[in-house]
């Protein structure tokens, strides 16, 4: 079952249980992973390059109904192109996502020899010397407060050496490109590393993702961070993003700290 299910006759969108998020709605990086991965199939149709870059606002919960999105070229030509998608409930005025896209046309430099061997910092493609093997770390499993599948049991995920690795077991939606997958494990950067667990809920209003280098292989990594500023009610999340052989982007977002939802009293 995939997070998504496309209805090809109406182009909406019908999502399954596996796209909810902890509290109402949608999971945001499960929604802007599907507007992100039809941005990255009309690019490979249009010639735009690759995503190297996402960023979503979340203006609302996305509910669990039928949903329709718009797709708008903001920029296409030269080497750089710029696109937004935009997510509404099919039959309401008001959208619930929106995500901008930056695209770019992959072009080979060479550098010089001499400034390779005086370049002081980590290799040029984020690669490590030895490669990880995330299924060393142990199984980590939550569970979400309304108690019924959501966006986490899309994924299986292992944690150790302070970075949590997620692999998709269920696509957002069929052929979703590589910035597409990033977006729901990088998603989670401020709920993994929060200060403290089941005080506050801290839904993040937005979500910015940069790639320097597509994943290679199914497993993607965060090594995250979180502030929180209770005086103000307000926080950040942050992440370096990394595949099996290194780093590959980094993800960060804003956090809107509430009370937690109560149970409602049971009656005597």
């Amino acid at each position: 079952m995939g997070v998504f299910e496309r209805d090809p006759q109406s182009g909406t969108y019908m999502p399954s249980p596996l796209a909810s998020g902890p509290f109402a709605g949608l999971q945001g990086g499960a929604v802007a992973g599907l507007l992100t991965a039809e941005i990255e199939a009309q690019a490979g149709q249009q010639g735009w390059g690759s995503a190297v870059s996402a960023a979503a606002w979340f203006f609302r919960p996305a509910p669990r109904a039928r949903l329709r999105t718009r797709l708008t070229i903001v920029r296409a030509g030269g080497r750089v192109a710029v696109v937004d998608n935009t997510l509404w409930p099919d039959g309401e005025a008001d959208p619930c996502v929106t995500v901008r896209v930056t695209l770019a046309r992959e072009r080979a430099i060479d550098v010089p020899a001499i400034d390779v061997l005086a370049f002081d910092g980590p290799v040029f493609d984020g690669a490590g010397p030895v490669a990880v093997d995330p299924a060393r770390w142990p199984l980590r499993r939550t569970a979400p407060p309304h108690g019924g599948p959501w966006f986490m049991d899309a994924m299986e995920v292992r944690q150790g050496d302070g970075v949590a690795w997620f692999r998709l077991t269920a696509e957002v939606v069929d052929g979703a490109g590589p910035l597409a997958r990033v977006l729901g494990p990088a998603d989670w950067a401020h709920g993994i590393a929060r200060p403290l667990s089941n005080v506050l809920a801290d839904p993040n209003p937005n979500l910015t993702v940069h790639l320097f280098r597509p994943p290679r292989g199914d497993w993607i990594g965060v090594r995250p961070q979180a502030r929180w500023v209770p005086s103000r009610g307000l926080g950040m999340g942050s992440g370096t993003l990394m595949d099996v052989e290194g780093e590959i982007g980094c993800v960060s977002m804003a956090v809107a700290l509430m009370p937690l939802p109560r149970p409602a009293p049971v009656e005597a």
